[in-house]
């Protein structure tokens, strides 16, 4: 169903008991696919709109799906204006993603030129998919791993924080009066967590939910979560896509405009005529970023010290990237 055609055959099974709670990679992106169907047949006046598909991150395996799924769809393409996507430091395919992290380590200096060479020979460039019989490749990730297993991997040049603050929440729901009083287990001064904090307290109260509309219930009978979480781990969500590499050199083929910032190394297996070469692009007279254009208004960017989610870390070079391109200008 994902290989090298360009066309799909999709279907979702809609479900409003626990069975809906089992999700995975094509149901999520034909979900939101028949979601935005939907919703522009109740809201006509926006039909006529150009529309891009974005995402950051985890997206990178969905949007594509959900803009080719536009694209197969006859009857949705002569309605809706369907102009092209964008993504941010997209996951896209296992392989590619992985095996490019080991290049950047290096690039990044997290490790040596020497441990790189070595793991680069020993393991033939293949470090997913690894023979634990090649023990002298496995010594080598396991040194690598040893290297960067104290970095902070959305952003490498800031100090390694937790993800999670279990103890926070309740403290501060607890004392209301007193909620600027720091707790043991606080996020240290620098860490970009408190947001993180902040989403899960506001999530979780209750005049909130009933806000959004959520099911009372919800959160406590589906799962082994007890309270609203950023990521939930015990969702039972299939990786049904390997890749997606193909769907971006389908739509590539058929003309839609993209928008890639952060990560090349599977752009270049789509072997994609190059017309404007690697060059700055500046925001207020500095050097916010680099580009390279590719065939078919295939734009690759990146984003000059951001981190994972770049706009979280350069929102303001991020929004003149996405103005520039969205208005059709040169970055």
């Amino acid at each position: 169903m994902h290989g090298q055609r360009c066309s799909c055959w999709y279907w979702i099974l809609l479900l409003k008991d626990h069975q809906g709670f089992k999700t995975g990679d094509m149901k999520h992106a034909i979900s939101c696919y028949n979601f935005l169907r939907k919703w522009l047949q109740s809201h006509t006046k926006f039909i006529s709109n150009p529309l891009y598909i974005a995402g950051d991150s985890y997206s990178g395996m969905i949007v594509p799906i959900i803009t080719q799924a536009i694209s197969d769809d006859i009857e949705a393409k002569r309605v809706l204006n369907l102009k092209g996507y964008l993504l941010g430091n997209p996951f896209t395919d296992a392989k590619f993603d992985g095996n490019s992290k080991i290049i950047y380590y290096n690039r990044m200096a997290l490790i040596s030129d020497e441990l790189y060479e070595s793991a680069k020979s020993n393991c033939k460039q293949e470090y997913i998919d690894v023979e634990i019989s090649n023990r002298m490749c496995v010594k080598d990730l396991q040194t690598i791993s040893e290297c960067t297993a104290h970095i902070n991997t959305m952003r490498i040049l800031e100090p390694y924080c937790p993800s999670e603050l279990p103890d926070v929440r309740k403290y501060l729901l607890g004392t209301h009066e007193d909620s600027l009083h720091l707790s043991d287990g606080y996020p240290q001064f620098g860490c970009r967590n408190y947001y993180c904090y902040l989403c899960k307290v506001w999530a979780t109260d209750i005049s909130v939910q009933k806000a959004l509309h959520i099911r009372k219930g919800t959160i406590k009978e589906w799962g082994t979560i007890k309270e609203w979480v950023r990521c939930n781990k015990s969702m039972d969500y299939d990786y049904d896509v390997a890749s997606v590499v193909s769907y971006h050199l389908c739509l590539n083929t058929r003309g839609y405009r993209a928008l890639i910032y952060r990560t090349e190394s599977w752009i270049k297996s789509l072997n994609l005529s190059i017309v404007d070469d690697w060059r700055p692009w500046i925001v207020d007279g500095q050097v916010a970023g680099y580009s390279r254009e590719y065939g078919n208004n295939f734009t690759f960017a990146t984003v000059k010290g951001a981190g994972h989610t770049a706009p979280e870390y350069k929102p303001k070079e991020s929004f003149s990237m996405f103005k520039r391109w969205i208005s059709q200008k040169p970055l």
